[in-house]
C-alpha cells in the first residue's frame, strides 16, 4: 500500500498536464495530498487527476501569481510547490538545423566511415528560440518559488520546494538554453536553500535522466537508441519513478535534506 506521508497537505504542480507533472500530481495525490495541477493546456491539467486544474503561462509571472493565489484560496493553505514545466525547444532555436545536420552526419559515417558535418545548434540560434526556452524552464522556476514563499511568509508555515533539474546540466548533453536552463535551477534551489532555511522552507531539485515521455517523441529514434545503449541500466525512466523522487522531498522523509540534488538518472552520470 501506498504510504500516506502528505495526508493534509496541499500541494501546487507546473507542467502537470502530460509525462512527469502527470506522474508528480497522480504520486502526491495518492500520498494524501490535496493537488492543484497547473499547466498552459487546462485540458490537460483537467485530466491529470488533480484535485484542482488552473491554466497557467509559467513564462508569465502575473499568471503564476493568479495560479498560487487561486490554489491557496482553494486549499486554505500551500504546503508543497513542484517546478516541473520545462521544454526542450522552441521556434527559431536552431533544432531543425541541427536534427538535418545530424541525419546527414550519420548517413555519412554509416556509408563511408566519415563525415565533414558540422552538426551546430548554436549558430542557428535565434534569440527568441533562447529566450523561449529559459523562460519557461528558468524564469518559471523563481516565479513560482517567489510565490510560493510569499504565501508561506504571510502564513508563517514551513513548506517544501522541489524543482525538476536535469543530468543535462552535469553532463551538457542537450541543447544549449536546455542544459543552460537545467543547470540554473540547481543553482537556484542551492541559493534559496540558504535563504529560505529560517523560514523552515526546504528546497530541492530532482535531476533525472533520460525518461519516457512525450518529449521523447520529437528526439530521432536513433538517438534515444543511443541514450539507452549509455544508461548501465539499459532503459530510459519511467515518470512514475521520478514523481517518486519529489514525493520523497516533499515528505518528513526528506526534513534533513535542503539544498539537495537527488540525481535519477539510472546510473547514467554521477552528480
Amino acid at each position: 500500500m501506498m504510504p500516506r506521508r502528505l495526508e493534509g497537505r496541499a500541494a501546487i504542480v507546473t507542467g502537470a498536464g502530460r509525462g512527469i507533472g502527470r506522474a508528480i500530481v497522480q504520486r502526491l495525490a495518492t500520498e494524501g495530498a490535496r493537488v492543484a495541477a497547473l499547466d498552459l493546456d487546462l485540458a490537460e491539467a483537467q485530466g491529470s487527476g488533480g484535485e484542482l486544474a488552473i491554466a497557467c503561462n509559467v513564462a508569465d509571472s502575473a499568471s503564476v501569481a493568479a495560479a498560487v493565489a487561486k490554489a491557496r484560496e482553494a486549499f486554505g493553505r500551500l504546503d508543497i510547490a513542484v517546478h516541473n514545466a520545462g521544454i526542450g525547444q522552441a521556434p527559431g532555436d536552431g533544432s531543425e538545423q541541427f536534427y538535418d545536420a545530424m541525419a546527414r552526419r550519420n548517413a555519412e559515417l554509416a556509408d563511408g566511415g566519415r563525415s565533414d558535418i558540422f552538426v551546430d545548434q548554436l549558430i542557428h540560434m535565434e534569440d527568441r528560440g533562447w529566450a523561449a526556452v529559459m523562460a519557461v524552464n528558468i524564469d518559471g522556476a523563481f516565479y513560482l518559488a517567489r510565490e510560493f514563499t510569499r504565501v508561506l511568509a504571510r502564513d508563517g508555515k514551513p513548506g517544501a520546494i522541489v524543482a525538476i533539474s536535469s543530468t543535462s546540466a552535469q553532463s551538457g548533453e542537450g541543447s544549449p538554453h536546455y542544459c543552460a536552463s537545467k543547470a540554473a535551477i540547481i543553482g537556484l534551489v542551492r541559493q534559496l536553500s540558504r535563504e529560505l532555511a529560517p523560514r523552515r522552507i526546504r528546497v530541492n531539485a530532482v535531476a533525472p535522466g533520460p525518461t519516457n515521455t512525450p518529449v521523447m517523441q520529437g528526439i530521432p529514434p536513433e538517438w534515444i537508441a543511443s541514450m539507452e545503449a549509455a544508461i548501465p541500466l539499459g532503459r530510459l525512466a519511467d515518470p512514475s519513478e521520478i514523481a517518486a523522487a519529489v514525493a520523497f522531498l516533499a515528505s518528513d522523509d526528506a526534513s534533513f535534506c535542503t539544498g539537495s540534488v537527488l540525481t535519477a538518472n539510472g546510473g547514467s552520470y554521477f552528480l
